[in-house]
């Protein structure tokens, strides 16, 4: 009987959530980026379903970033990207980050395990225009003291194109995603004031070690660096 343990129930699942799941398929088969949709009295007769079903299906693909409803317009499925995917995270990170001030530490952890990889690999590959790239931008940096967010603005720039030297889309991507996620949490920015000079002498330093391709030194001065600026982010209260 179906209400004997274990026994097997059938679920009646919304029209809606079945529309998603073919259109899902269609976009990972028939449809590629950049093509349009089906119309919505196309999808009613293929599927057999009413307008409000269609619509919520279609309502869903685009909260997860994979079609653009217009106005007016047929849908169109996206072009993925790696930056698409993290700016679907945005949203639940700030959340997560928001709601509950252990998850800052994490993420702090989590950037200085993920930065002191990729500076390891950046000291490796660099070359002659990379490295006056990041000496500009310490010299951009040095030119912002007194400007907090124009500060902490280069800062960011600074270490998402050290991720751009290990020539990985993803890492870049993630690399400047939790800075950003950071970012919001820099306690008015007043902490920065008069740790300018430090900062600006540690991404000299690191920049020196990049371009000796001193591996080993690289990675110990990033740690050096993120731990001693760690303090700088805190959870708003």
């Amino acid at each position: 009987m179906g209400d004997e343990p274990g026994a097997e129930r059938i679920v009646r699942r919304k029209l809606s959530d079945q529309v998603f799941e073919r259109l899902h398929a269609m976009i990972g088969g028939e449809l590629k980026p950049g093509d349009v949709l089906p119309s919505e009295r196309d999808l009613m007769e293929r599927f057999g379903v009413g307008r409000p079903a269609i619509r919520e299906a279609l309502q869903s693909l685009q909260n997860k970033g994979l079609i653009t409803i217009a106005h007016g317009e047929r849908s169109r499925v996206n072009v993925l990207s790696t930056d698409l995917a993290v700016e679907q995270m945005n949203e639940v990170a700030r959340l997560l980050l928001s709601t509950e001030p252990s998850n800052l530490e994490y993420l702090k952890q989590a950037r200085r395990l993920f930065e002191t990889g990729v500076v390891g690999i950046a000291a490796r590959s660099a070359e002659a225009e990379d490295v006056a790239d990041l000496r500009a931008l310490v010299a951009e940096q040095e030119s912002h003291i007194g400007d907090a967010p124009a500060f902490v603005a280069v800062d960011m720039r600074f270490h998402v194109r050290i991720a751009a030297l290990t020539g990985n889309p993803i890492i870049v991507t993630v690399s400047d995603a939790m800075l950003r996620w950071l970012f919001e949490y820099h306690h008015s920015l007043l902490h920065w004031s008069g740790n300018e000079d430090v900062t600006l002498a540690e991404h000299a330093a690191i920049v020196d070690l990049v371009e000796a391709h001193d591996v080993d030194g690289a990675v110990e001065a990033m740690r050096a660096h993120l731990d001693r600026s760690s303090a700088l982010y805190v959870h708003r209260s």
